[in-house]
């Protein structure tokens, strides 16, 4: 067995790993449990099998078909989403829906339905991926898309992994002129001023996001929207970024270095204000400049919380909570969610307004933080996102994810992850 992390690095586990050659190959013969295992960007313990085996995919890198005309491509599983935007582009092609970095593999944008900017314009991952293949542990290939073996499919997006092995996946792409985005950044105070912001916006823009620093009485950040340019040009190089060299010491994200790191953030984001054109990777992907940036938490890791409710009321009493715990968050992600449907069974986006904010692991004060949040959001009927999650109670689960007992009669017999057993505890 041997030590395998989320990208939160919370909770340990001891898996084996099996890695994956060949999509022909047939799944591995092991005792216990399989788990498809991408890019290992995923915070909690979704992409977690303790006790089990862990499916390696990155090999699974290779291209196999693309149409210049329409804009599809075919390729494999374990394909990151920065390898299909280095081809992609200076064809004159995007992909339609990105997070927050672009080393996710296709497996795990499908496997947990990842959502963008641009939410209320296009969507989930899902909703681009016209077929995929599945491999299940009886031995079957299983060509799925909205139209054949449509409940398969829904049950694999957003499917956690759960459903088998995705070997390959076929996604259309969206047109763009170039490698330019016309950028721009907004400064607001107060959740008012937010929402009021957030409404224009995304009106005018494709892709929109704030970053905010709860602070006591008040909330301020900076909102930062953009489009694609007409502008063309050469695409930047994506060269995989020199990773931090050792875990940093708990110092590194205690309370007065995080809140000076935010108040000079806040400072030169307010300098930054004019409209400019900017390469797509530092809009999209900035935390990726950086290589292993976890490990600025230390070797206890970090815990993500991200939820998504519908009242105003409660994105308050949820700052409010954070403030008052003390524990400050250098990553704080407010955004909002449209209304166009996410095609997964367990797909996390709704309508609604999506908050997400990083804690350093310090234990129980930080476990009992992220409880007390959890009852908020459990109150105001929302739902927290299990990629990022790594503490939902079985009972919050349920409450939000009601289609979870359909969804579970398409589960392979022989896949499971510490998530999935944590959740669906009885």
């Amino acid at each position: 067995m041997q030590p395998l992390e989320s990208w939160g690095r919370y909770p340990p586990a001891r898996q084996a790993a099996v890695s994956v050659h060949w999509r022909s190959d047939p799944l591995p013969r092991v005792h216990g449990t399989l788990l498809p295992f991408g890019q290992g960007r995923s915070y909690g313990d979704c992409c977690l099998n303790e006790g089990g085996t862990l499916l390696a995919t990155s090999r699974l890198d290779r291209f196999i078909e693309f149409d210049p005309e329409q804009g599809v491509l075919r390729c494999e599983a374990g394909v990151r989403l920065g390898d299909i935007l280095a081809f992609a582009v200076p064809r004159g092609f995007f992909l339609p829906v990105v997070p927050g970095t672009r080393f996710v593999s296709v497996g795990g944008a499908i496997a947990n339905d990842i959502h963008g900017k641009n939410h209320f314009r296009a969507g989930t991952f899902g909703r681009h991926v016209r077929r995929l293949e599945l491999l299940r542990s009886t031995g079957e290939r299983a060509v799925c898309s909205p139209a054949a073996n449509a409940e398969l499919f829904a049950a694999t997006v957003a499917g956690l992994g759960l459903t088998g092995l995705v070997t390959w996946a076929e996604l259309q792409l969206r047109p763009v002129k170039g490698p330019f985005i016309e950028a721009e950044t907004v400064p607001f105070r107060g959740l008012d001023e937010f929402f009021a912001l957030d409404a224009d916006s995304s009106e005018r823009f494709e892709y929109t996001v704030a970053w905010i620093d709860p602070r006591p009485g008040d909330v301020r950040g900076l909102y930062f929207r953009g489009d694609h340019s007409e502008r063309a040009g050469k695409p930047p190089s994506l060269r995989d970024p020199a990773a931090l060299p050792l875990d940093l010491p708990d110092f590194a994200v205690s309370g007065p270095t995080v809140a000076a790191f935010n108040a000079l953030y806040y400072a030169r984001g307010r300098l930054r204000t004019s409209r400019k054109q900017v390469h797509y990777p530092p809009f999209f992907f900035p935390l990726d400049a950086v290589g292993s940036w976890n490990r600025v938490y230390g070797k206890r890791g970090l815990l993500q919380f991200q939820c998504v409710v519908q009242d105003r009321a409660a994105v308050s009493a949820l700052l409010e909570r954070i403030v008052s715990s003390g524990l400050r968050s250098s990553l704080g992600v407010l955004k909002t969610f449209g209304d166009v449907p996410s095609p997964g069974m367990l797909s996390f986006p709704r309508p609604g307004a999506t908050l997400a904010l990083d804690f350093p692991n310090r234990g129980a004060q930080t476990f009992a933080l992220l409880d007390a949040l959890e009852s908020i959001v459990r109150d105001a009927g929302g739902a927290l996102y299990p990629a990022k999650d790594a503490r939902m109670s079985p009972a919050s689960f349920a409450a939000a994810y009601p289609r979870a007992a359909g969804f579970e009669r398409h589960v392979d017999p022989a896949f499971s992850s510490s998530f999935w057993r944590r959740v669906r505890a009885a």
